[in-house]
């Protein structure tokens, strides 16, 4: 699960793209799922060395 091809999209044509490739959206939603990924593995990292289970709003700042 994550940021699905047809969201990249709509993503791009929110930004003011007029028409957007199957690439770019391919592309668009795989950098952002690593990123997501990447952010909320330390979010978790955090709260766990917190001695928290629950992943917070601050852990999520802190990762970014």
């Amino acid at each position: 699960m994550g940021i699905t091809k047809l969201t990249a999209r709509k993503i791009l044509k929110d930004a003011g793209a007029v028409r957007v490739s199957d690439s770019a959206a391919d592309e668009l939603s795989e950098i952002l799922n690593k990123s997501a990924y990447a952010m909320a593995g330390k979010a978790v990292k955090l709260a766990a060395h917190a001695k928290r289970q629950t992943v917070k709003k601050a852990d999520i700042e802190l990762a970014r």
